[in-house]
């Protein structure tokens, strides 16, 4: 009878408890238990993926590390790559030479293995046995992750540590993918660089050599320009700078062009304030203005306006460059980037430069909109998104 008592009063107990949580619970937003602990899991796993993103290394290994180990609650982790331990999160560390040994196995093999019977002479060290899982990227085996147990290994370990080094072997893929694009933004930078110079310089020169007799004064303004013009155009760092940045290095460009071409060259600008903080990428606008001049106005007789438009539309900014000279078939324009497969002329590479980083960037509808026909002129829009991940002037 007493017993059925003490029953009784751990079930009223424990029915308090279950709805004083489950209240709690909900205050907090969630109406059930799985639900906290689902997302309980997802915050661990956003905390442990951005040194991951950072690659495999001592110091991103170390970082993430104890977020592994909550998710797997495990007593203690460790990582490891081709070169041995990268670090040791938890109690137990005496076990790391053994367990690093074992990892050679999958780290070839690709393959988990189990190490049992890891006792010890401390009677509180709660490492009795291990799984150790590879983390592969991009198919090769790059380290391995291992999971500490106070027991004797299981499957379920097992199967939730071969889990999580998948989610590490994703984080650490789109690091690998990270670094790949920015080498490519960063190559195709230099490959717009290389383009200006040849286009731009022999002709700027020339421009300011004809006024160092009649105009010396003259002549001494254009070489200043044109060294800060140099100067911007191919500086190393980052791959973003402001849109007042740009436009500013737009007018020395505009300075000497008009050195060259006098009055008939005429330009109108229309910039919302509000625009100018903007991130955009290096070198963005002057292929566009470069190309309204060279082609848009180069042939035409008579005066030309080049028009930079750069409005304020609320989570974006919208940007054009418009010019009314003779015009252009537009399947010419980009060339293979955004035309019908036609070879590029190699003037015109530096538009499909820009329209592949604006793609790459903001995603594949931020890319270069081109209106033009011949003998009507040329207007090229782009769309550049106020705040992007990742996106930072510098």
């Amino acid at each position: 009878m007493q017993t059925a008592v003490v029953v009784l009063a751990l079930l009223l107990i424990a029915g308090l408890v279950a709805a004083a949580v489950g209240r709690r619970v909900q205050r907090r937003g969630f109406s059930t238990i799985d639900e906290r602990v689902a997302f309980r899991a997802l915050h661990t796993a956003s905390q442990a993926a951005p040194p991951l993103r950072m690659g495999l290394t001592s110091a991103s290994a170390g970082r993430s590390a104890k977020y592994l180990r909550e998710l797997l609650g495990a007593p203690a982790i460790a990582l490891t790559d081709e070169d041995g331990l990268l670090t040791w999160e938890g109690p137990g560390e005496h076990h790391a030479a053994p367990l690093v040994e074992a990892a050679q196995g999958p780290l070839h093999s690709g393959r988990p293995t189990v190490v049992n019977d890891l006792a010890c002479g401390d009677p509180d060290c709660p490492v009795r046995g291990a799984v150790v899982v590879p983390i592969a990227v991009d198919e090769r085996v790059a380290g391995t992750l291992i999971a500490t147990t106070s027991q004797e290994p299981g499957t379920g370990l097992l199967r939730a540590a071969t889990e999580t080094a998948r989610w590490v072997s994703t984080q650490l893929e789109l690091a690998e993918l990270d670094r790949s694009r920015a080498a490519l933004a960063q190559a195709e930078v230099r490959a717009l660089r290389a383009q200006i110079s040849p286009h731009f310089i022999y002709n700027a020169l020339t421009a300011i050599a004809s006024f160092v007799r009649t105009d010396p004064e003259r002549a001494r303004e254009l070489l200043l320009e044109f060294a800060e013009f140099t100067r911007y155009s191919f500086r190393s760092q980052g791959d973003f700078t402001t849109l007042a940045e740009e436009l500013h290095n737009i007018e020395r460009y505009l300075t000497l062009e008009r050195a060259r071409f006098g009055d008939r060259l005429q330009a109108r600008l229309q910039v919302a304030p509000e625009v100018l903080p903007v991130a955009v990428p290096f070198l963005a606008l002057q292929p566009l203005v470069e190309n309204a001049v060279r082609h848009g106005l180069a042939g035409k007789t008579g005066v030309g306006t080049i028009s930079i438009i750069a409005l304020d539309a609320g989570a974006e900014c919208h940007i054009s460059v418009e010019d009314d000279g003779v015009g252009m078939d537009p399947d010419l324009l980009l060339g293979n980037d955004m035309a019908t497969g036609a070879e590029a002329d190699r003037d015109h590479m530096g538009l499909g430069n820009v329209n592949d980083r604006l793609r790459s960037v903001f995603g594949d509808d931020y890319g270069l909109v081109v209106e033009t026909a011949l003998g009507a002129g040329t207007k090229v829009s782009m769309r550049i998104p106020k705040f992007a991940a990742g996106v930072r002037a510098s």
